[in-house]
Formats: structure tokens, sequence, C-alpha cells
């Protein structure tokens, strides 16, 4: 490992040669889905704060806003922060104005939205990109053909992808190395270990897990659902609605048993979790309270045992939680196959 720097240690993330903090920052709830964006002034102060305690991967998306997540970022990287982090955005979702959801992986479409990224963060350069969710109406190898190109012109770094199933990773590493995927991977989403992780692993791909603390869910507990805000996604999601949430309170309530004995909350003992799944796991956690980022960083000081481990493991088996992660009409890696090249013709 390379050296550490405010105690959060540095990792490789993947086999390209990109180095990050170990734990980076999930900015979405910052400005979007989690109820009312957070104060600007606030929010440059949480990823300042960030910055200097040594989280420097900082994970955003043009869809988060949507564009002013990126705004933010950009604001918050001035006066000479930006060469200090390691930044993350990401393409491939779009929004009508009746709400409805799509996703493009056209190379017309994956360029513009990178030049309109660079010009809202305010860089010349995206350290990593990722396809935020697949169209499954252009080939994969059409989407990495356009950004093996951006890599070339030195518009962005390393190249990811998001919700992807195995055989899309494998498709789009055969055009170019793909640097990372990032997966929704957390006590309760565990559905990823069966076949997601160990392709990653025999391809060298790093693994980026969102929503480490179950959409927090791991920090609050079911009270949580009592509490959301208008405008909050979570209250739509399944996992939360109340006839779920009576059942999985009970994992919650087994995880606060064993964080008890280890003196740390719950929410610590859920990332670190994440944390000793390997070198090659990057979780990014995200918050809007200075006070919530500094319990997460404590949660790379949590150690755990092979039995504990495996007795987090027992209790949050993969077929234990109720209710689906996500909404059916936001696409995952179990809906994201493309079309074979061969027989693909361009519109």
């Amino acid at each position: 490992m390379a050296e550490e720097a405010f105690g959060v240690r540095r990792m490789k993330l993947g086999s390209q040669g990109l180095e990050v903090s170990a734990q980076g920052l999930g900015c979405m709830g910052l400005s979007a889905f989690y109820g009312a964006p957070t104060p600007e002034t606030n929010a440059v102060a949480l990823l300042r704060h960030a910055i200097t305690a040594g989280i420097t991967f900082l994970d955003t998306s043009d869809f988060y806003g949507p564009e002013t997540n990126e705004l933010l970022l950009g604001k918050a990287l001035e006066d000479g922060l930006r060469e200090k982090v390691e930044l993350a955005t990401k393409f491939g979702i779009t929004a009508s104005e009746d709400g409805k959801f799509g996703f493009r992986g056209d190379p017309q479409y994956v360029r513009s939205t990178c030049e309109a990224s660079l010009r809202r963060l305010g860089v010349t350069s995206i350290d990593l990109y990722y396809q935020h969710r697949i169209d499954t109406t252009v080939p994969i190898e059409v989407t990495m053909g356009e950004l093996k190109k951006l890599v070339e012109e030195g518009k962005i770094k390393y190249i990811g992808l998001s919700e992807a199933s195995a055989s899309t990773i494998r498709r789009a590493h055969a055009v170019h190395p793909l640097t990372a995927v990032q997966i929704e991977w957390s006590l309760w989403s565990r559905e990823v270990e069966e076949d997601i992780i160990p392709t990653c692993r025999e391809l060298g791909i790093g693994i980026v897990a969102y929503s480490p603390l179950g959409r927090g869910f791991f920090a609050s507990g079911p009270k949580l659902a009592e509490n959301l805000k208008q405008g909050d996604i979570r209250k739509n999601l399944p996992r939360f609605q109340k006839e779920n949430l009576d059942h999985n309170k009970i994992v919650f309530e087994k995880v606060q048993e064993i964080a008890r004995t280890k003196s740390c909350t719950p929410a610590q003992l859920a990332l670190a979790w994440v944390h000793h799944q390997g070198d090659d796991v990057c979780p990014i956690p995200g918050t809007s309270k200075i006070e919530n980022l500094i319990h997460n960083i404590g949660a790379l000081s949590v150690k755990l045992t092979t039995d504990e481990m495996a007795e987090l493991e027992a209790i949050a088996r993969p077929d234990v939680v109720k209710g689906e992660r996500h909404w059916n009409i936001m696409a995952t890696y179990k809906n994201s196959e493309t079309p074979q090249l061969s027989s693909w013709k361009a519109a």
C-alpha cells in the first residue's frame, strides 16, 4: 500500500494504475434524491473536510441534480484542490420532462456528455468515467470504442461501468481495459458475489461499492424510514416499505448486537465488512454531515476476524433480506445485455 494520508490508506483501484483513497465519498445525496439539496456552503465545507481528512476519491454523475452535483464539485475543487483528488463521474441516464428514465451509450452522446461534464467540473480531464447504466440498444463495444477515443485524447484517464452484467463487463474489457465496476454491495445487497465480483477479480478490475450502508439503513435502522423527508426516493424503494422493513429490521438488530461487542456503531461495522472483502474493493458511502463523514472514516480502524465475518454473513445471507434493492424502472446488471456487434446496425 502507498503512504497513508491522515489515517486513510491508499489503494490501487484495478490494474491500470489508478490510485485512490481506500474509502471514497458518494456525493449524490448532497444534491439529489435524498430530500432537499444540502446548502452549497455546507456541501462545499463537507467536501473540503473530506479531502483534508484523506478521503480524496469523489464520486458524482451528470444525472445527480441533474448536473448540479457536478457543478457543486467544480466549485469545491477550486483553489488548487483538483490536483488532490481522484474524480469520478458518470454518463448514460437520461430523464424526460414527464419523469421517464432512458439510457444512452451511442458515440455522439458519450462524447457530448463527457465534454459537458468537463465544463461543469471545471477540469481538463476526468480520472474515472463510468457508463452509469447500460444502453441495451447499443453494443457495449460501440460505447467502449468512443470511451477509448476519449482516453486517447486525454479527456478521461480510466474507464468504468456501473450496474453491468458479467458478460457485458467481459465484452467491454476486451475493447479497452476497465479500471472499475461500480455496484451496490453491502450486508443487505450481496447478490453480486455470485457472478459480478468473481468476474472483476478474474480480469483485474477494481470494485467500487456504492450504498455500502444500505442507503442509510445500517446507520439508523428501521427508524430511518420514519424520518425520510419529502422527495427522498427511499420512501418508494421496496426494502423500505413497512411489510419488508418489519422483517429487515431483524438484520439491523443483530448487526447492532455485534457492533456493541466491537465498541463501534452498526454503520461502522457494516462498512468495515465491505472493507474486509479485499484490497480491490473501495466503498463510497455518502453523507451530508461532517460528523457522519468522520464516523465513516472510523470504519477503517474496525478489524474483523474470520469468525466475525462469517457471523455477519450468516446474519445477512442474500436470501434473508426482503424487497428489491432498486425500482424495476431503473436498469441493473440483471437486465443490461446489449446487442452483439455483428448483428447491429446503427440507427
